[in-house]
């Protein structure tokens, strides 16, 4: 997970610094809206780049402050990564299925969020892991949006057909499978803290 999603923060500051890498969609999309594009590529990248770390418990544990200040970097980089993405997804390519699937990743990942970090200021840990597991799932959309694009095209799926898909397919399977993960880990680090 770390090293996918650092590839794709290594893949954003190139296209963030490296104007000639931008796919041709990309740089139209620039040059509509240049300030959202480069706030959502530079925004997310921090909070791709950030988000795996928030993880590691010695982290957590020992260093609790770099891992709140890590936390509201992150954060920051959630709010104004999915907001210019939200502003992105209503020119996103292929019309009302595209544009809603993205503009619905943008507010629910703003939503998590603001959900962890409400239950983590009302002193609630165990309800925060379980939004922040959420939360950086809808990160990690950007890795699978980018491991499932190649291989549908790949597997001879029309452009047209796999973007449509993938603009959903990148986020709600992750979402699925981070609210499993939720309901198993927490209520068990639930029950040993009350041991």
């Amino acid at each position: 997970m770390t090293v996918l999603a650092l590839l794709v923060v290594f893949y954003a500051l190139t296209l963030l610094f490296v104007p000639g890498a931008r796919p041709p969609f990309l740089q139209e999309r620039y040059e509509r809206i240049p300030l959202a594009v480069l706030i959502h590529i530079g925004a997310s990248a921090v909070a791709m780049a950030l988000g795996p770390f928030q993880f590691v418990s010695s982290l957590r544990n020992r260093q609790p402050s770099i891992h709140r200040w890590m936390g509201r970097f992150y954060l920051g980089g959630v709010l104004a990564g999915g907001a210019a993405g939200f502003v992105m997804a209503t020119m996103s390519q292929l019309g009302m299925v595209t544009h809603t699937g993205f503009a619905l990743l943008a507010f629910t990942w703003i939503y998590t969020g603001l959900r962890a970090y409400q239950r983590i200021r009302a002193g609630d840990d165990v309800e925060h892991r379980r939004w922040m597991i959420r939360n950086f799932s809808l990160t990690l959309g950007a890795v699978t949006l980018r491991i499932y694009l190649p291989v549908a095209l790949a597997l001879g799926v029309p452009f047209e057909i796999a973007y449509s898909a993938i603009a959903w397919l990148a986020w709600v399977p992750n979402l699925f499978v981070a609210e499993l993960i939720g309901r198993q880990s927490v209520p068990a680090r639930r029950m040993a803290a009350a041991i």
